[in-house]
């Protein structure tokens, strides 16, 4: 992930490069031993690299350990400071710039780069989308314990021994289940960091509830609609990747979930508390048309709003 594409323009902003070779192209680096894979110690190539004002598209994957380096990268809305020494991991098209980029003595860290096509017919390619650590924003790192370090370091090694080994019918598929491994490890430890973090993620809720009862309260329904996890994922400052995981973590439901039962709940209120046409709730509430309102209450409660209002 650190690269310039070989011959930039001067009047050009924007760099994207399409395969791990250019990277090592870019890098002074010998060609890679596998050209849809590579790990990239962190060194003197990396660090030393003139990023200049430039931001940066990879069509590949990446999931790099940060130590041995100091400086920022920026992706998404946020700054990424490389010296908290953890793990980040970004998908192909995700635009990134770098800046202050330093060598530091201690440990180095590594990168993992490989290419949606070595993945492609395998298990871990026709899900990779459910790694949502890949949509993550920058202050959403993966902070890793020593013990979870070594596992993820002797993954990576095994897959570096792998392609420098001479390459047979069974590399791929050994290489890609390492790197499936990773990110089942990576799943974990993310579960473990939301764990640790119980109290910080109570705060959270406490916050998501106020926001959403802002939202009703301020009549903003009415405005811009029905609530969405992007608006108060935004609103939070994190992606809505990251707040949907913390839900689910945390109440069992995902961010979705979690809006709509607020939103449900809301509903019941109105409906045991006032006498309010049910089309003037739905309104209310953020919907369009009222049957929509209706059809969501009945499949979730069982009932009709109507229905509630008078069994109650």
């Amino acid at each position: 992930m650190y690269s310039l594409i070989k011959n930039p323009t001067a009047m050009s902003t924007i760099v994207r490069l399409s395969t791990i070779t250019e990277v090592h192209q870019a890098l002074c680096l010998p060609a890679p031993k596998h050209p849809l894979v590579s790990v990239l110690q962190i060194g003197k190539a990396i660090t030393n690299y003139d990023y200049g004002d430039f931001t940066y598209i990879y069509d590949f994957y990446q999931v790099a350990f940060k130590a041995g380096i100091k400086g920022e990268i920026i992706y998404g809305r946020s700054s990424y400071d490389f010296e908290q020494g953890s793990m980040v991991f970004t998908k192909p098209g995700q635009a990134q710039t770098y800046s202050n980029t330093e060598e530091l003595d201690g440990e180095t860290g590594w990168v993992l780069l490989f290419h949606p096509d070595l993945i492609r017919r395998y298990d871990v390619g026709k899900h990779i989308g459910h790694y949502s650590f890949f949509s993550y924003e920058t202050n959403e790192a993966l902070h890793v314990s020593e013990d979870e370090k070594r596992v993820l370091h002797e993954l990576v090694n095994q897959i570096e021994k792998e392609y420098n080994n001479n390459i047979d019918k069974h590399t791929q598929k050994l290489i890609v289940s390492n790197i499936e491994l990773i990110l089942d490890y990576c799943t974990r430890f993310y579960d473990r960091q939301f764990y640790v973090r119980a109290n910080h993620n109570l705060d959270l809720l406490a916050k998501l509830d106020n926001l959403l009862n802002d939202y009703f309260e301020q009549a903003h329904a009415l405005d811009y609609g029905l609530p969405t996890v992007k608006h108060f994922s935004e609103a939070m400052g994190m992606s809505s990747s990251y707040l949907s995981d913390m839900l689910k973590n945390a109440t069992g439901r995902n961010a979705q979930q979690y809006i709509q039962d607020f939103l449900l709940e809301r509903a019941k209120n109105q409906l045991l508390s006032s006498t309010e046409q049910v089309s003037q709730i739905a309104y209310s509430l953020g919907f369009e048309y009222p049957q929509h309102f209706s059809k969501l209450f009945k499949s979730k409660v069982g009932v009709s709003p109507a229905e509630y209002r008078k069994v109650q």
